[in-house]
């Protein structure tokens, strides 16, 4: 290169570094960054742990069938209140009727043969061979008598050897009868008495087998044990149906339990007589009011989800919730009163510790806090800020401590 072009050269690149230069300068001298600020207030805040649950009746009465057969009549409509001893259906009972009389006759007769066998046999055999062996004895006596006498004339004179043989023979012909008869007496007071277990037992079996008709006897007219809501009637006139099968379900459904599945992590957080919220998708505009009556004592898995079982008993004054609806169950497990809260979004964590970016109205610091109940969208705060700070919240700026922002209040 000329010497003559060095001092042109140097000039134009001082130049373009100049330029550089005030380009930079001017780009930072440019707008700040807009982002959204909050301020620090004073609220109620509730902390809830959210699960799905379902309604169940806390005492129902479910009528089953206690044996096959056809439903007569149905007095009743699913849905409706009933009163305690309303009529709801009758099971067509006929056979067990026909059953149940066969059943007590056959009752009676086991009876009769228990009183039989206490009594030693049958009353007419135990009368005939009572008296046979009282006239054998009285035949006995006399002929005993008699041999004394003619023994006592024998000697004498005045009787016979002959008389004295023939009383002998009479006389031990009697004494043979007697020990027959009384053989008779024994085995029939022995027999009886190994028939009083079989017919006591037999007995017994009747009693259960007519007790046993008569309960599906009764079970055949199905009535409303106390005034409730008849909340499930799946049968119909002229419907057969088996042994076990549902008929009818009733139950006080002013108040409901509603068996909640709460999720694993959540449950260390859980305790007796916390307030319950539950809501339906049926009716969204109602939130139904309760408190937690059990914990859980076990995790169950529930598909792809590992989740405790929390019973809750909830008010249903206008029966409105119904039996096995699905339901989202709203567990208050904190609440504070008139407390500093700030949206969870400002709320930054480092090295184990909570922070913001507060703003003082130029430029946004960091600014280190302590939290506590943590709702929904907002923590408790405990330390850190004061009522009406200003806090930034995430946005597609990178903030930084020190940033000159500017501020636009979030809605």
């Amino acid at each position: 290169m000329p010497e003559s072009n060095k001092p042109k050269w140097v000039i134009a690149s001082l130049a373009v570094a100049l330029g550089v230069v005030l380009l930079i300068v001017l780009a930072e001298r440019g707008p700040a960054p807009l982002v959204q600020i909050v301020s620090v207030t004073r609220e109620d805040l509730t902390a809830s742990i959210t699960g799905n649950g379902k309604v169940e009746p806390i005492s129902p009465t479910v009528a089953r069938a206690q044996f096959p057969t056809f439903v007569a009549d149905v007095n009743a409509i699913e849905g409706q209140a009933v009163r305690k001893g309303q009529l709801i259906l009758m099971l067509d009972v006929a056979d067990v009727r026909a059953q149940l009389s066969q059943a007590r006759g056959d009752l009676l007769a086991a009876q009769t043969e228990l009183r039989n066998a206490r009594a030693g046999g049958p009353p007419d055999e135990v009368a005939q061979l009572q008296g046979n062996l009282q006239n054998a004895e009285t035949q006995v006596a006399s002929l005993e008598r008699t041999q004394q006498a003619l023994a006592q004339l024998a000697a004498k004179g005045a009787a016979t050897q002959d008389e004295v043989a023939q009383n002998q023979t009479a006389l031990a012909t009697a004494r043979a009868n007697l020990q027959t008869l009384q053989q008779k007496k024994a085995a029939l007071a022995q027999r009886a008495s190994v028939n009083v277990e079989s017919a006591g037992l037999r007995v017994k079996q009747q009693q259960d087998l007519a007790a046993a008709l008569e309960e599906k006897v009764r079970s055949a007219t199905v009535i409303a044990p106390s005034d409730g809501t008849l909340y499930s009637l799946p049968v119909r006139k002229g419907d057969f149906v088996k042994l076990g099968d549902v008929l009818a379900q009733m139950a006080d459904l002013r108040q409901v339990r509603v068996r909640a599945f709460v999720d694993e992590p959540d449950l260390g957080s859980l305790g007796q007589n916390q307030g319950v919220q539950v809501l339906w998708d049926a009716m969204p505009n109602r939130v139904w009011n309760g408190k937690v009556e059990q914990v859980p004592k076990q995790v169950v898995g529930l598909g792809s989800r590992s989740v405790g079982e929390v019973l809750c008993s909830v008010d249903n004054d206008k029966v409105e919730l119904l039996p096995n609806v699905n339901v989202e169950v709203r567990i208050l497990v904190h609440e504070q009163r008139g407390v500093l809260v700030i949206p969870r979004g400002a709320v930054r964590y480092d090295q184990g510790q909570h922070f913001v970016l507060a703003y003082d109205g130029e430029t946004v610091h960091r600014r280190d806090i302590k939290v506590g109940v943590a709702g929904a969208d907002k923590y408790e705060l405990i330390s850190g800020l004061a009522l009406g700070d200003k806090v930034a919240l995430p946005g597609d700026v990178d903030l930084r401590d020190g940033m000159k922002v500017r501020a636009a209040e979030a809605k």
